[in-house]
């Protein structure tokens, strides 16, 4: 029996990887979605409080109303917006089902993931930046106390917690920690907090270091994690002290695993961005395509849900076009 041969293969079932499938089946294409864990799984993974800095109008796509009580949707509303999306166009995604090998071979690509393979003419790239993150490099990292990933302030009610980094991650986690209970401190590579940080929230935060509620160790580093402590190289010399939990809010990097195995070049700078033409966003390899975060490689900062959604259509185009 003759495998059946896809016209796109879409690798992240996140926002822009359903925006592909999207356009993908009103061009008639026969298409597949693969995705290694829940539907949209970055949002999901996203602390269970999390309001969005975009406004509800900016994150819909396909024609189809994103209605959020507030101005600014919550995790979930979006998490039941792409349901939404999903369940309308009857999108052909595969969840739970991670990608493991890519390979070209002569006009074709054969994909092999945690529980099938397929044939496909092309490929898109949508996987996003959330699976790694930065990682501290110091001694203790591996600790079980250490969390990369913040979900909600109920655990660390009553303890000591170190918040490394000053982004929106990190000082939602820190507000909402200090909210509940927890004795903060924020360990921050720079003299304040990132100034793009949401701006209702940045003075709330400023304000709570400045009154003293929340300690915040400036131009600072974290030097080494204990069981019960963690030492802290800052401007004034090494500082020791008591913790219970670290919340790593370094920030995340796409995984260029698979954008190597298919020989994607990668810029040679600090930013590491792939090869692609930004008129179809096909890469320096011949059918193989980037959506939405990959395409600035570790400048994680340039594109977003609300710029990127354009890119599904950029892409479908430029394959029916070929056709």
């Amino acid at each position: 029996m003759t495998k059946k041969i896809y016209d796109l293969l879409i690798v992240g079932g996140g926002p822009i990887g359903l925006a592909c499938g999207v356009e993908a089946g009103k061009a008639g294409l026969d298409y597949v979605i693969v995705e290694k864990g829940a539907l949209t799984n970055s949002i999901y993974n996203y602390p269970i409080n999390m309001t969005f800095f975009s406004t509800s109008e900016k994150l819909e796509m396909a024609n189809i109303p994103f209605m959020s009580i507030g101005n600014k949707p919550t995790r979930t509303e979006a998490l039941e917006y792409y349901r939404r999306i999903f369940s309308h166009f009857e999108l052909n995604v595969k969840l739970y089902e991670a990608v493991q090998t890519l390979e070209k071979k002569e006009e074709l690509f054969l994909i092999k993931t945690s529980k099938s393979e397929y044939q496909a003419k092309n490929i898109v790239m949508a996987t996003g930046f959330y699976d790694l993150p930065n990682l501290m490099n110091i001694p203790g990292e591996d600790l079980p106390k250490v969390q990369h990933y913040y979900k909600e302030p109920w655990p660390f009610i009553n303890q000591k917690i170190v918040v490394v980094g000053g982004a929106n991650s990190a000082v939602d986690a820190a507000l909402e920690c200090w909210r509940k209970g927890a004795e903060v401190s924020m360990v921050l590579l720079e003299d304040e907090v990132d100034e793009a940080v949401k701006y209702w929230v940045r003075p709330d935060i400023v304000n709570r270091i400045k009154e003293g509620s929340i300690k915040a160790f400036t131009k600072s580093r974290p030097k080494e994690i204990r069981e019960h402590e963690v030492v802290i190289t800052t401007p004034d010399g090494e500082v020791t002290i008591e913790n219970d939990f670290v919340l790593a809010m370094t920030g995340y990097k796409p995984n260029f695993g698979l954008l190597k195995q298919l020989g994607v070049k990668l810029s040679e700078d600090e930013k590491c961005q792939p090869e692609y033409d930004e008129d179809s966003h096909e890469t320096n390899v011949p059918g193989v395509y980037l959506a939405g975060v990959v395409c600035g490689g570790l400048n994680t900062r340039e594109f977003f849900i609300e710029n990127s959604v354009v890119h599904a259509g950029m892409i479908v185009g430029d394959i029916v076009g070929k056709r």
